[in-house]
């Protein structure tokens, strides 16, 4: 993705952000729309896959095949880096 496709971030010092959200509510300033330039039928194909995406993945997986995983995601979020 290059530079200039991406959302400007926001600021990070609490009154630059007050003063930036103060002036897209009043229309001063204009916030970026995310999904201008994408093909829309795109888009809704790629939600309706994500949608179904876990639950599909879990009921085909058998009942050690999920808690195999279940054991990999917990020692994941345990162990120290």
């Amino acid at each position: 993705m290059t530079d200039s496709a991406k959302k400007p971030k926001r600021p990070r010092d609490a009154n630059q952000l007050a003063k930036m959200i103060a002036d897209l509510a009043t229309g001063e300033a204009v916030d970026i729309d995310p999904d201008k330039g994408k093909d829309p039928s795109a888009v809704e194909r790629g939600r309706k896959g994500g949608v179904k995406g876990g639950k599909a993945r879990a009921e085909s997986l058998t009942a050690k095949q999920r808690s195999n995983s279940a054991k990999k995601a917990a020692d994941a979020r345990w162990t120290k880096d």
